[in-house]
């Protein structure tokens, strides 16, 4: 195990529970760690802080994992963090209508880089640092030990020699014959695990699909822009709108959003499906006088064209103002963002700048962030990254 000393200024923050480890608060970060190693946090005093891993990802170089001196890390620790974020989801288990949901959220169940979800009897473990696919086996046998999995996959999603690994493995039991159905709230989606990135849904917007499906959308046009799969499409035309419309610019969003559609027993040719740019959308829809009801903006945080280069940090009240010039009087967007690096008092403001840019008055009818089985640490709600705001146009 490696000593840290931590500087003063962050002993007392990290003792209150924050989970990450910064490199700013090391007093010798210039020592060459390697991935996975155990680190133990001291004050200047030498007094005893607590006790995590080495591991760097975006946010930090490593995470907390315990605040007891004596606690060892292994298949008993993990047993007992997954076992703690198991029965906190029993309700889930329960559900006989949702049957996709996060099991075990990184660091709001006590470990940072590590995410599992549940997929109608699937686990997939998704490894955010080469330092916590370190703890694998531990990790594995764990779950094994909580959980009667049908199968289990696995995504690495961290840099490795300076590049960016992004595969995902079956790992154990049933081979999943993809894609498979899950349920959300009564309705039916397709997920693959073995397809990428991506399985087909972002379970963190599972409150928001249902409140767009139950409240918003009975005999409305609604417009779905980064339509990713179409997810939202479907909620609407479960929720009865009366066309959708779902724009993305990848091309494998068009035979996607015909399956998501498709096992919902939706007629996917009664709804528009475009694969374009959705700022070029935005200037077709605007010429040819096209309006909706409801408009949906959920942009990944970052995106590059051949044309254009887009960052939610920036640019998100331009987005809001050219949605307004084509959303109906008395419309509704439902604005999102899963930046981290803003908060949502911040969002608050960008919508409030493009209605002030294109004098337009709103009102705020509803607003969500992470769902319940996404767990984030007490006190500290940066970790909550997710941020949904529904604006009613007056």
């Amino acid at each position: 195990m490696t000593t840290l000393l931590i500087k003063d200024n962050y002993v007392k923050e990290l003792k209150n529970g924050y989970p990450l480890i910064l490199k700013t608060a090391l007093e010798n970060e210039d020592a060459a760690i390697e991935e996975g190693t155990l680190v133990q946090l001291v004050d200047k005093q030498g007094q005893y802080i607590a006790t995590g891993y080495y591991g760097v990802q975006n946010k930090g170089i490593g995470w907390v994992l315990t605040r007891k001196e004596n606690e060892q890390i292994d298949m008993v620790f993990f047993v007992k963090k997954i076992r703690e974020a198991v029965t906190q989801r029993e309700n889930f288990f329960e559900a006989d209508d949702t049957t996709a949901f996060r099991i075990f959220n990184g660091e709001g169940d006590g470990i940072g880089g590590l995410t599992i979800d549940f997929f109608n009897g699937f686990y997939m473990v998704s490894w955010y640092s080469e330092g916590i696919y370190k703890f694998r086996e531990d990790v594995y046998a764990a779950l094994a030990e909580v959980v009667n999995a049908r199968g289990v996959y696995e995504k690495k999603r961290f840099n490795v020699n300076g590049q960016y690994v992004e595969q995902d493995d079956y790992v154990s039991g049933e081979k999943g014959e993809f894609p498979i159905i899950i349920q959300e709230n009564g309705m039916n989606y397709a997920v693959d695990l073995n397809d990428g990135a991506m399985t087909g849904i972002f379970l963190d917007q599972r409150n928001v699909r249902k409140a767009l499906r139950d409240s918003y959308c009975e005999g409305k046009t609604v417009l779905n822009t980064f339509s990713y799969t179409g997810a939202f499409s479907v909620a609407a035309a479960l929720g009865g709108a009366m066309k959708t419309t779902s724009v993305d610019l990848a091309k494998r969003s068009l035979p996607k959003t015909i399956e998501q559609f498709s096992v919902n027993a939706i007629d996917y040719e009664a709804q528009d499906i475009k694969v374009m740019n959705v700022f070029d959308y935005f200037s077709y829809a605007a010429r040819h006088q096209l309006t909706f009801d409801v408009v949906v903006l959920d942009p990944p945080s970052f995106a590059r064209t051949k044309k254009m280069t887009f960052s939610t940090a920036k640019d998100y009240p331009k987005l809001l103002k050219d949605a307004l010039a084509i959303t109906a009087e008395n419309g509704v967007i439902i604005a999102s963002t899963n930046n981290a690096s803003f908060n949502m008092k911040k969002f608050k403001t960008f919508i409030d700048k493009a209605f002030k840019d294109a004098k337009k008055r709103y009102k705020i009818l509803e607003q969500h962030q992470l769902p319940e089985d996404f767990q984030v640490p007490h006190n500290y709600p940066e970790f909550n990254y997710l941020k949904v705001v529904f604006i009613q146009v007056l």
